[in-house]
C-alpha cells in the first residue's frame, strides 16, 4: 500500500545517540537497501529549485539501492489537498511532503511515522545521520510535533532581503535598509520613479498572502496571529501597526501587487523593475540564473529589515516523513531515501545544484559563503527566526483561507485594516472553538 512545540534537548540527544550508537558497525546504504531492491517509493514534489536539485540527485540513490522513486510534481496550492485525499483513501504515497504549517495535521491524524522508529533500527540508521547537525530551529519547526521528530528538513527556507545594489547606489544608498521604517520612508521615495519601484511584496490570494505578506508584517512590529490562550491578537496595537505599515508601503510597490506570487516578485527584481524584495532563500538560484535574470552582479542579499520588535524574518520550508499507510518494505525504502537526500554527505551536492540544506556543517565552509552570497544572512535568520511565524497547528489550513480572503481585501481597500483584522480574528476563533481549544477538549500548550 502504497502547537506549538519545542523538541527538548533530551529528544535531540535520544535521536542523535540512536543513530550514533551504530557508528562502530560497517553500515552502508547498499547493504541496508538490499532487502528492498525493486521497491517503489511514491512521493510528492513541487516545481521549485530544491526539488529539481533532488531529482538530479536521486538517480544515484536508485542506482546504489535498486529502489525506485516515483515522483508526482504538483503546484504548492494542490500539494496539501492531494496528499490528504491519498492518506484518507489509504492510497499510494509512501513519503509525505510536509510544509511546516501542515505538520500538526499530519501528525495528529496519524499519517506519518516518528523518525525514531528508524533511527533506533541499526539496519536502517546511517551512523553518520547526526541529527544534531541540523539547525535546531529548522528541525523543530519543519519536522517536529509535540516533542517528537517525524520528518527531516528537506526544502528549507528563510526570508531574506534580495536587492539590486546598483539601483540603490544610483539612488544614493551605500547599502540596504536596516529597518522597515527606512525602507518605506527613505528608500521608497528615492527608488520609486520612472516606472520603477522600490519594493515588491508578493501578496497573491493563496498561502503567499497569508505567509509572505500578512505574517511578514506582524512579527517585526511585535504583533502575532494569536495570544497565548489562542485568542486573536490581530487588533492589538502592535499587529495593527504592522498591517497599517503594509498599506502605507504599497505606494512604493508595483500596481497589481496583490496578484503577485513568488514568480512575479522574483521576476520583477530579476528584470530591474523593482529594487528590493523579501523572498525565500530558495529563489537565490533563480536570481543568479543568467539565462532568466538580468540583475547579474548587481544582486546582493541581506537579512530582512528590523521592525520595532527587532529582526523577525519569515520562516518556511518542508520536511519529508515516512507515511504510515506504506507497507513495511515501502516504509524502510522511504526512510533510506529521506535519510540519504538530507544527509551531511549530500548537503554540498544539494547546495551546488540549487537546494538549500539545513545542515549546519555545510555552512561552516568559508568557500560556500563566498560562492553563495545568501549564506551569511540565511544562517543569521535560522539562529534568530520565529518558529511560530505561522501557527503550527492542525487548524492552520482552514485559518489560512480566512487570512487570504480578508488580507487581500485589506490591501485592495475593500475593508479597513481594523475591520479586516476583526473579521479574521472572529473567524479564527470560530474555527478554534469548534476544535475544542476553549473548552478543555484540546490542550492549549502543545
Amino acid at each position: 500500500m502504497k502547537l506549538r512545540n519545542c523538541v527538548s534537548a533530551f529528544a535531540f540527544m535520544a535521536l542523535g545517540l540512536a543513530a550514533g550508537s551504530q557508528a562502530a558497525s560497517a553500515w552502508s546504504l547498499e547493504e541496508a537497501a538490499k532487502p528492498y531492491a525493486g521497491t517503489t517509493v511514491d512521493v510528492v514534489f513541487l516545481d521549485r529549485p530544491g526539488y529539481n536539485a533532488a531529482k538530479e540527485m536521486l538517480p544515484e540513490f536508485e542506482s546504489k539501492t535498486g529502489i525506485k522513486v516515483n515522483i508526482t510534481t504538483l503546484p504548492y496550492e494542490n500539494a496539501l489537498g492531494e496528499q490528504v485525499r491519498d492518506f484518507v483513501a489509504q492510497g499510494d504515497l509512501d513519503a509525505a511532503l510536509i510544509d511546516l504549517v501542515w505538520i500538526g495535521n499530519f501528525a495528529e491524524n496519524g499519517w506519518i511515522v516518528p523518525a525514531d522508529t528508524f533511527t533506533k533500527d541499526p539496519k536502517l540508521a546511517d551512523p553518520d545521520l547526526d541529527m544534531n547537525d541540523f539547525f535546531p530551529l529548522v528541525l523543530n519547526a519543519f519536522g517536529g510535533w509535540n516533542g517528537t521528530i517525524y520528518g527531516l528538513p528537506f526544502d528549507n527556507y528563510s526570508g531574506l532581503l534580495f536587492y539590486n545594489k546598483c539601483m540603490l547606489k544610483d539612488a544614493g544608498f551605500d547599502g540596504p535598509p536596516e529597518t522597515w521604517a527606512d525602507l518605506k520612508d527613505k528608500y521608497g521615495p528615492a527608488l520609486t520613479k520612472d516606472g520603477k519601484f522600490a519594493f515588491a511584496l508578493q501578496s497573491k490570494r493563496n498561502e503567499t498572502q497569508s505567509a509572505d505578506s500578512f505574517a511578514r508584517m506582524l512579527w517585526p512590529f511585535g504583533g502575532s496571529f494569536l495570544t497565548k490562550d489562542f485568542k486573536s491578537n490581530l487588533n492589538s496595537p502592535e499587529s495593527q501597526a504592522g498591517l497599517n505599515f503594509r498599506q502605507d508601503l504599497m505606494k512604493y510597490m508595483p500596481p497589481g501587487i496583490v496578484s503577485y506570487d513568488h514568480a512575479e516578485a522574483v521576476n520583477a527584481l530579476a528584470q530591474g523593475d523593482v529594487a528590493m524584495i523579501t523572498e525565500w532563500s530558495a529563489f537565490y538560484s533563480t536570481l543568479t540564473n543568467k539565462d532568466t535574470s538580468k540583475i547579474g552582479d548587481c544582486l546582493a542579499i541581506a537579512p530582512e529589515p528590523k521592525g520595532p520588535a527587532g529582526r523577525k524574518p519569515a520562516l518556511g520550508g518542508f520536511s519529508l516523513a515516512v507515511a504510515t499507510q506504506a507497507d513495511d518494505n515501502e516504509k524502510a525504502a522511504a526512510w533510506l531515501m529521506i535519510q540519504w537526500l538530507t544527509s551531511k554527505a549530500n548537503a554540498q551536492t544539494y547546495l551546488e545544484k540549487g537546494g538549500v540544506p539545513a545542515r549546519q556543517s555545510v555552512y561552516q565552509n568559508a568557500d560556500n559563503a563566498k560562492r553563495f552570497t545568501y549564506i551569511p544572512a540565511l544562517v543569521e535568520s535560522w539562529q534568530d527566526g520565529v518558529p511560530e511565524f505561522r501557527p503550527r497547528f492542525a487548524e492552520w489550513p482552514t485559518i489560512t483561507e480566512i487570512v487570504q480572503e480578508w488580507g487581500s481585501k485589506m490591501m485592495l481597500g475593500e475593508v479597513s485594516v481594523e475591520e479586516g483584522a476583526k473579521t479574521i480574528g472572529a473567524k479564527m476563533e470560530e474555527v478554534l472553538q469548534k476544535a475544542g481549544y476553549y473548552d478543555g477538549k484540546k490542550p492549549l500548550a502543545q
